[in-house]
């Protein structure tokens, strides 16, 4: 296996369109499974597989999400683009450079085709996960760039407007995004920065998020994290060893009536800045009957441990609901919306402050499921509705995207039974 220290030679200066792509990834086939047993790529993560790593893949430390708009209008360009972006991908999560020659091995009158920043690193299970915007399957204004309208899934629907919504139109939407996660910034970043740079001329960058501190758990083996709010974040969400439930809340299927995401998940992303400084002066008896949990442990008001099943018919002390009626815990609840599940795997981000010194921080809410129209909409119309958290959280960016299943080999790319 070769590391990001001595960058491929294998097929020259010039590799280029879909068959050198091909060639130069299938070197790479072994960083899937097989790198999580050698060497430079001990923690490395499998690139190839039925669903798209990064999704039910235990929620890695750091994020850097970019949404990009596509300024080509060759459908060719485009598919050449996500080739080349696929064999980057897979090259770069095993712990590779991103280009077959690589940081530091080409000739000297070039640039090279790799940043370098990432040379001595390891993958440090970086994901990389692709999804496609609405507008890419035909523009605000009703064009149809690419010929793909007629494959423009049902569930791929924008989403509609909310109460106490405040979107920035420049951080929202797009036509196609990438969510980097791993464990260590600098391999993040470097991942985001060489699919931009690959993408010179064809895409540009809309707008970009840094994230930390995971704010959920996909899997059994992690504690529950923290919010920067203070309170333990996605006790309930769905985890990767939920099998059934994966089926029925997670994975598109054929029967959803758009073959080619079949394997696939939609994602719902939104920007959610909260208002720390008034926050931050509420008392801590009013802050847990806002989300509904104490703080400390994290268990539901009236309970005593975390993960204790809710009653939401318990009363407290003055006799009313333990849980308030307009608490996060009860309105977010499956058991208040008809058993729907989400797969949440957001970040927390601290974007400095803003011109009346106040802190620029929040939630960079991810979520994945088989169909927003029928999970996240319904949930967060309730929420913005009667959530009494909603005095201190502002939702400033929003977009929903089709993310398609998994690459199947090196001869596979990220979208490809989009434009089969």
């Amino acid at each position: 296996m070769v590391s990001r220290r001595k960058a491929l030679t294998l097929a020259g200066v010039g590799v280029a369109g879909a068959a050198g792509v091909a060639a130069a990834a299938s070197v790479l086939s072994g960083g899937g499974e097989s790198a999580t047993a050698s060497g430079t790529a001990a923690d490395a993560i499998t690139f190839y597989g039925e669903h798209q790593a990064g999704i039910v893949t235990p929620a890695q430390d750091r994020l850097h999400f970019v949404a990009f708009d596509v300024i080509t209008k060759d459908r060719a360009d485009l598919i050449e683009l996500l080739q080349k972006w696929t064999a980057a991908a897979a090259r770069m999560t095993a712990g590779h450079d991103a280009g077959v020659i690589g940081a530091v091995s080409g000739i000297a009158e070039a640039p090279p085709d790799d940043t370098g920043e990432a040379l001595g690193l390891p993958p440090s299970g970086l994901t990389l996960t692709i999804g496609f915007g609405p507008s890419l399957f035909r523009t605000a204004d009703g064009v149809d760039r690419f010929g793909l309208a007629a494959r423009r899934p049902a569930a791929l629907d924008e989403l509609p407007a909310f109460r106490g919504d405040a979107l920035k139109p420049e951080i929202s939407g797009g036509d196609l995004c990438i969510q980097a996660c791993a464990n260590d910034p600098q391999v993040a970043v470097h991942a985001i920065r060489n699919l931009a740079r690959i993408g010179f001329g064809k895409v540009t960058m809309r707008y970009s998020q840094l994230g930390f501190g995971r704010t959920s758990s996909t899997s059994r083996a992690q504690a529950t994290p923290r919010n920067l709010m203070g309170f333990k974040d996605g006790t309930n969400n769905l985890k990767a060893e939920d099998g059934d439930l994966l089926t029925e809340h997670l994975w598109a299927a054929p029967a959803d009536g758009t073959q080619w995401m079949a394997g696939g998940s939609y994602l719902v992303t939104r920007k959610i800045r909260m208002v720390i400084e008034t926050w931050d002066r509420t008392s801590l008896g009013e802050q847990e009957a806002i989300i509904g949990r104490n703080k400390g442990e994290g268990a539901p008001l009236g309970h005593a441990k975390e993960f204790d099943q809710i009653d939401f018919a318990r009363k407290g002390a003055d006799g009313g609901p333990a849980i308030a009626m307009d608490a996060h815990v009860r309105l977010a609840h499956p058991e208040q919306n008809g058993g729907v599940r989400l797969l949440r795997r957001g970040y927390n981000f601290v974007d400095g402050s803003d011109a009346l010194g106040r802190l620029d921080a929040g939630l960079f809410f991810i979520a994945y499921q088989r169909d927003p129209r029928k999970q996240f909409v319904p949930v967060q119309r309730g929420l913005a509705k009667s959530d009494t958290l909603n005095e201190y959280i502002r939702h400033e960016s929003s977009a929903v995207w089709a993310c398609p299943p998994g690459v199947t080999g090196p001869q596979d790319f990220w979208g490809r039974a989009l434009f089969a």
